[in-house]
């Protein structure tokens, strides 16, 4: 039953996302059924109508931006409808801030604050779109667009477009043209400070910077959304998570130009399942410990993807200097075609024009479990530690590994300062991941066993 619930959710993706830009055009979704054999848990596969709010609920109150002036025309600023539209949904019990499907909105940058009354429902049908010009964005609001904070109980939702029309502020960047200063760019949609979030069926694309953010936010659930950026657009992370636990991602195709997901400091209870990132930097827990910081991430759980070109596939960086510690990840039943680096871990991550400082302390990084990975390696290297002296990486798992070099050369593996433990074919073979106590390292592969996030 699980099989056809989750074949039945792709193919109304493929309908419902048929009309975006040839970027994301549905024949990449095809991947999706090199997935289906896969094991489902039933219970978090949400197949409810995406319009459930309609003329059958009639005891919904239905506030639609149209009524409060929004021309939809997508050149007429339609910030100030949005706004008292927000403001009329927000206070008002049992009410749907509706985005009527067919229309497109011009709106600036703006934070949509509560907390709101009862369980409101945004239902975004039609497309938004910010201003293209950097030069006349909003001083007063640099790094966000769209904000939502402070709220709890909230529903995003729809077949609808979330537009950050990027193209200007990437060719600004200076990791597009090195003569142009580094400053930052907003990020198109952020959720923060709330709880009992759910988002579904979205799509988020051209972000001026990061596209998807969730800030210091506890029990988020999203649902089969898609986000798409060029390839060569910079700093345009699909889904970001910060400050968040119990997180929920699932059946969702992301492209971008960098991580398709990144879990950053002080995220725990994390779990992603069927996912489909490409083009990208891969699916990454970092950057942790810059500028000597302290980071902790821990409980998480990848499990069911497919990564396709990207530069990175599962991927843990920390900077030198930093302390804290990632401890309990899992990755399991991961396909890879031609992606460059399938797995590492790297404790010298360094992201500046300028060479980082070698130095002694790092974040530690443990109890890793790598199950079920297969695929081919862009590089020559598939399988990658390279680990601090002082804090080496400990107690990393690797489980049935089948990773072939794309160009039928064989496939390496490079470990520096690590120890763990091999299980069942690992190809490339990795002798040089070797503990001193195998019971410690049998008795993390029970408790990493357990890790299935039943809590959430």
């Amino acid at each position: 039953m699980g099989k056809i619930v989750f074949v039945f959710t792709l193919v109304m993706l493929l309908l419902v996302h048929g009309s975006v830009e040839e970027s994301v055009s549905s024949d990449t979704f095809d991947v999706f059924g090199e997935l289906e054999n896969f094991d489902l848990e039933d219970d978090e596969i949400e197949s409810e109508d995406l319009t459930w709010w309609s003329s059958q609920h009639g005891s919904k109150i239905l506030v639609n931006v149209d009524s409060f002036g929004a021309a939809g025309d997508g050149v007429g600023d339609d910030t100030k409808a949005f706004e008292n539209a927000w403001t009329q949904a927000c206070s008002t019990q049992k009410s749907v801030l509706l985005v009527p499907p067919g229309r497109t909105y011009l709106v600036n940058a703006t934070r949509f604050r509560g907390p709101c009354v009862g369980k409101l429902i945004i239902q975004i049908d039609g497309t938004i779109v910010a201003p293209d010009e950097p030069k006349n964005w909003d001083p007063k609001s640099p790094r966000n667009w769209l904000s939502f904070s402070n709220l709890t109980g909230v529903t995003f939702q729809g077949n609808g477009v979330i537009d950050g029309s990027g193209h200007k502020w990437w060719a600004a960047s200076c990791k597009k043209n090195k003569t142009n200063p580094c400053v930052g760019a907003p990020s198109a949609f952020t959720i923060d400070q709330s709880s009992s979030i759910r988002v579904r069926g979205l799509t988020f694309q051209n972000s001026q910077q990061m596209n998807f953010v969730i800030s210091r936010c506890d029990s988020v659930r999203i649902l089969s959304v898609k986000v798409s950026s060029p390839e060569d657009s910079p700093n345009t992370d699909g889904i970001h998570l910060t400050g968040a636990s119990n997180v929920v991602i699932q059946n969702s195709k992301i492209g971008t130009g960098d991580d398709c997901i990144s879990i950053v400091n002080a995220s725990t209870n994390i779990k992603m399942k069927n996912i489909y990132c490409g083009p990208g930097h891969g699916i990454s827990i970092g950057s942790l410990g810059k500028d000597n910081s302290t980071g902790i991430v821990s409980k998480v759980v990848l499990d069911t993807a497919f990564l396709k070109g990207t530069t990175n596939g599962l991927r843990i960086k920390t900077w030198q200097g930093g302390s804290g510690y990632v401890k309990g990840v899992r990755y399991q039943n991961v396909k890879m075609d031609n992606v460059a680096n399938p797995i590492i871990i790297d404790q010298f991550y360094c992201d500046s024009p300028k060479s980082c400082q070698n130095l002694s302390s790092a974040v530690e990084i443990s109890q890793i479990m790598y199950q079920n990975v297969s695929g081919s390696s862009k590089s020559a290297e598939a399988m990658k530690f390279a680990c601090s002296d002082t804090v080496p990486c400990n107690n990393i798992i690797l489980k049935d590994i089948n990773l072939q070099r794309f160009d039928g050369k064989t496939a390496q593996t490079y470990c520096h300062s690590v120890t763990g433990i091999n299980y069942g074919l690992v190809q490339p073979s990795a002798d040089c991941l070797t503990s001193s106590d195998k019971s410690i390292i049998e008795e993390t592969v029970n408790d990493m066993d357990n890790l299935i996030h039943t809590e959430l």
